[in-house]
């Protein structure tokens, strides 16, 4: 596929995952009808878009564009869901340590 359909081509595939309309995404984002749309003829976002799309999606931004085939910003719950339930263990240990220490420290 041709770089300057890569943005739409991604685009397309995280409103795809989404399981929603670019129209719905559209009014969530506040942008105008069609305005996900016009990306087919081959143009890319301001970077301002670029940022509020790939925090919308939680995909890097490089990605979008087409800079890296990493797609390596994930979500809190992404990330957590991929962890053994050892490692979600420990996790919350530490948490409940942490969560103490802040509580003993805080009476001084």
């Amino acid at each position: 596929m041709d770089n300057n359909y890569i943005f739409y081509k991604r685009l397309q595939e995280a409103v795809d995952k989404s399981g929603k309309s670019i129209n719905c995404i559209e009014r969530e984002l506040g942008y105008a009808r069609n305005s996900l749309n016009n990306y087919k003829r081959g143009g890319e976002p301001s970077a301002k878009r670029l940022i509020e799309l790939s925090q919308y999606f939680q995909v890097a931004p490089e990605y979008l564009i087409g800079l890296t085939n990493k797609n390596y910003r994930i979500s809190s719950p992404s990330f957590f869901e991929q962890l053994s339930e050892e490692q979600k263990l420990e996790i919350f240990i530490i948490s409940q340590q942490w969560g103490y220490s802040k509580i003993v420290h805080s009476n001084w």
